[in-house]
């Protein structure tokens, strides 16, 4: 006889930092809860690990504002749960030229979330920025104080620490390459490559860069999620300058509005040395990876050296390392039930587009709320349904460029 198999209340695929967060809220309401991954825990082949994860309210679209400080609340609790800290507070610094109509967007978003904002011009960015930051005259700063940084790694494994501490279930090296209807039980049954199966009344799919074809393998349904391989670059500040690009000196988090969109961390992970990316990467799929630069470093260079002058060395990056991003069309999140046979069974979580880790505690508790409730109170799902693609391939409608650049 075929042994039993144990029935799980929720099984969620993909233990990066939505699936922790989800795995933890399930068991936080006393779930069953199984946890899988398809690789190491904590590894480095797809969207959350590394050293940091810029943490900001200001966006061109009002309906991100509002999770980013829900999630800031779950961060703070999730820490002093743990004894350790994640997340590391300094103000955000949005720049560029007056005119652009994503940076104008932030501000209106801003003032519509009655997040403090503020506009500043060159010479008193100059000022309040330790003489550091040189804009062009046509550009403005907007200066808010929820910013920061969070370690990634130290994070996701925070969230799996608090999902055991609540009893769930994790088991990693399990790649899921079927989901069925259960006909025994009439909850959904879960198939692993090393063919053991787990059995669960509820599942969440969070699985990053692979979402797209293990749904299309389950379902036939084609979610618009493009994985990007993006390189985040590391540079040198000159010497007896080290100190004043930290948070401690109240370095901000940063972003630069236009083509490309670059943004930054305070010097912290690595001393001496200064995070500075450009928010884009190439095509390809997960197990098409260059493990190098991904776009041209000139623009970047050009950047540095404008913005920074000598005391960033711009000639080359000290340190390169490899991410994911899956993006959608929109650059909006797809929260979602799976529907279909499936109905309100599944619900899947993706195309976080690059600028998701932030809002991972938010997330979790969305995805959870849908998987045991049926419904969520913290956000309005229109901008994040699977159908908007059906009425337009693009998603959601917006009035200014996309941030994320795509090499091909």
């Amino acid at each position: 006889m075929e042994k039993s198999i144990e029935i799980f209340d929720v099984i969620v695929i993909g233990a990066g930092i939505m699936g922790s967060c989800t795995a933890y809220q399930t068991s936080k309401r006393n779930q069953k809860t199984l946890l899988l991954e398809q690789f190491d825990f904590l590894h480095h082949l797809g969207s959350s690990h590394g050293e940091s994860r810029t943490i900001r309210a200001t966006y061109p679209e009002d309906y991100y504002p509002k999770m980013v400080l829900k999630s800031e609340t779950l961060w703070r609790d999730a820490e002093e749960q743990i004894g350790y800290k994640v997340y590391f507070k300094t103000p955000q610094l949005d720049i560029g030229p007056s005119n652009n109509k994503a940076l104008k967007a932030v501000i209106s978003s801003c003032n519509k979330n009655s997040i403090p904002v503020r506009v500043i011009d060159r010479n008193t960015m100059f000022q309040e920025f330790d003489d550091l930051i040189q804009l062009p005259d046509n550009w403005i700063g907007v200066v808010t104080e929820y910013g920061g940084v969070i370690k990634p790694t130290k994070a996701v494994s925070m969230f799996q620490t608090l999902a055991i501490k609540n009893g769930a279930f994790l088991k990693d090296n399990m790649e899921v390459v079927d989901i069925k209807k259960d006909s025994l039980t009439g909850g959904v049954l879960v198939m692993a490559k090393n063919g053991e199966k787990f059995s669960g009344k509820k599942c969440v799919v969070t699985v990053g860069p692979w979402m797209n074809k293990l749904v299309r393998n389950i379902t036939g349904i084609v979610i618009p999620i493009q994985p990007l391989e993006t390189t985040v670059v590391y540079w040198k500040i000159k010497k007896g300058y080290e100190s004043k690009f930290t948070i401690g000196n109240g370095f901000p988090t940063f972003a630069s509005y236009g083509e490309p969109y670059i943004y930054g961390t305070p010097s912290l992970e690595y001393p001496g040395l200064i995070k500075i990316p450009i928010h884009g990467g190439r095509p390809c799929e997960p197990t098409d990876r260059m493990w190098e630069p991904t776009q041209s470093l000139d623009p970047l260079k050009k950047w540095i050296q404008e913005k920074f002058g000598d005391l960033v060395d711009s000639t080359r990056p000290v340190v390169t390392q490899s991410c994911m991003y899956s993006v959608t069309p929109d650059e909006d999140f797809v929260i979602d039930f799976l529907g279909g046979e499936f109905g309100d069974d599944v619900v899947v979580g993706g195309g976080f587009s690059g600028h998701g880790f932030k809002m991972g505690p938010i997330v979790g508790k969305i995805l959870s709320d849908l998987v045991i409730d049926g419904e969520t109170k913290d956000v309005e799902l229109m901008h994040f349904r699977i159908k908007r693609f059906e009425k337009n391939s693009k998603g959601n409608l917006k009035n200014f460029d996309d941030q994320v650049s795509s090499a091909h």
